[in-house]
């Protein structure tokens, strides 16, 4: 492009330049511009500020998420104490509520927008657990958390997609790993918070204290959240980045993809690649949600130590969450060269071994946290890669929402069967026989049947715009 055509195009409109320029002779796609080089302040201010703010949105979900955990504390001690079975019937209704919430809250983001999904589901669970404040009876309490289920379960799609409207491919990995610590740090902040308030003023603050704080979050993303550059005035992320944007199917357009469509839904919800990440994702699953869920009970009866202890060595698993998923990031797109499959399969497989062995892991605390940490490591890259980069990559932005919510439906029915397997395992093999050697075989053979799946797809990547026209119109070469 020569200096002349520069400055013509940048008369108009500073982003924009012939689409002839750049794809091969003879193929032309219609509204498909790129943009010339440089940086726009407007542009990286917008994308940081969504960043920010869809990043605390996230992590502020777990504000009213961790509430039970904590009151459990309180509920399982006294006259009126809550048995295990108890527990469980609870954390299950969650977790099925949570799990079909991924699905209609996914469809919902992409037809409706970000903004109006999040604002609703947000609101919707601090209301919620205020309620859940007030209550201590265990139907009603399940009741509650199922409600408290659908409505965290508006958080994760709706938000990916939303990142995916201001980060091109190009660096969705490192952004995304980024992003992806959201869920490590709202976590450890929501316990921190919701246990301080039980302590200082009783079980029922667990869940008011957070609620009062997830509010706050409500009102800034209210304020600061938009859905898309074009919003604010500005042109779409490939376009000022000057990547072709991708599409959900080979040999189509973006013009024949319209964002909030039906036919974009329809093309998601038929996605082979989309559907294939869902079951890689529902076999990944349980082992996290057991290691969330059941490590600090299994250290317990392994080394003998108290609750405190048992829930740091466990908590080391979420340790490694953070440093894993920037390097999952990082590495997938610098290294792999945006490929998703071939880190995502190695950690996959090097989980499933160690996950094999688990057990005869030294009877120590160094031993066991070492180990937990390993775990997560491996784990989280997978989870990160599978559930947010890989969903927005081949759901593209116009469908993002959709395939992050079928992919986190899929995940979240595999930590249902997380939560539930001790149990049933102790069932199965009769109470008093140690179970945990079972457990974590069983998790083991999950996890290597989610990388044999996804092997075959090691060098997959989404099609491209250039690709779609090349098909169509039968001239030039793929790119």
């Amino acid at each position: 492009m020569n200096d002349d055509a520069t400055a013509s195009n940048s008369e108009n409109n500073p982003y924009k330049a012939h689409s002839a320029e750049v794809l091969a002779p003879a193929v032309v796609v219609p509204a498909i511009d790129v943009p010339l080089i440089g940086r726009d302040p407007k542009y990286e201010r917008w994308r940081w500020q969504v960043f920010f703010i869809t990043w605390l949105a996230y992590g502020g979900f777990y504000l009213t998420r961790k509430s039970f955990s904590v009151a459990k504390v309180f509920l399982s001690k006294g006259s009126s104490a809550w048995s295990m079975a108890d527990m469980t019937l609870v954390d299950t209704a969650y977790l099925t509520a949570y799990a079909v919430g991924q699905f209609v809250w996914g469809v919902s983001g992409d037809k409706f927008g970000t903004r109006k999904v999040i604002l609703l589901g947000m609101m919707a669970s601090i209301i919620t657990a205020t309620v859940m404040g007030t209550v201590s009876g265990v139907w009603i309490m399940a009741a509650l958390l199922c409600v408290q289920g659908l409505c965290q379960s508006a958080g994760w799609a709706p938000l990916a997609k939303n990142v995916g409207e201001f980060f091109s491919q190009g660096e969705r990995g490192r952004v995304m790993g980024m992003w992806c610590t959201n869920y490590a740090f709202g976590g450890f902040v929501a316990s921190a918070l919701a246990g301080a308030a039980a302590d200082q003023w009783g079980w029922r603050f667990a869940f008011w204290i957070p609620a009062a704080g997830l509010f706050v979050v409500w009102l800034l993303f209210y304020f600061l959240q938009v859905n898309k550059p074009e919003d604010v005035g500005l042109p779409p992320i490939e376009q000022y980045h000057g990547e072709l944007p991708a599409v959900i199917e080979p040999g189509d357009l973006p013009a024949n993809e319209p964002e909030g469509s039906w036919a974009v839904v329809a093309e998601v919800c038929s996605s082979g690649m989309v559907w294939l990440l869902g079951a890689v994702y529902f076999l990944l699953k349980p082992t996290r949600y057991l290691v969330l869920l059941w490590s600090p009970l299994y250290v317990n009866q392994r080394l003998g130590t108290g609750a405190a202890t048992s829930g740091i060595l466990g908590s080391m698993f979420d340790l490694a969450g953070p440093i894993s998923v920037l390097l999952g990031g990082y590495l997938s797109d610098k290294v792999f060269r945006t490929k998703r499959m071939p880190l995502s399969v190695m950690s996959l497989i090097a989980v499933a071994v160690l996950m094999f062995f688990f057990n005869r892991l030294p009877d120590t605390r160094l031993g066991l946290g070492l180990g937990f940490f390993a775990v997560g490591f491996l784990l989280y890259i997978p989870d990160s890669l599978v559930s947010g980069t890989a969903a927005i990559d081949f759901g593209t932005k116009r469908g993002a929402s959709t395939a992050a919510g079928i992919i986190n439906g899929c995940g979240s029915a595999g930590a249902v069967i997380g939560n539930l397997l001790p149990w049933w395992m102790e069932r199965t093999l009769g109470k008093g026989v140690y179970i945990w050697n079972h457990v974590f075989i069983a998790l083991a053979i999950s996890l290597l049947l989610a990388g044999l799946l996804l092997l075959p797809q090691w060098n997959a990547l989404p099609p491209a715009a250039r690709e779609a026209a090349n098909n169509n119109s039968g001239k030039g070469k793929k790119a």
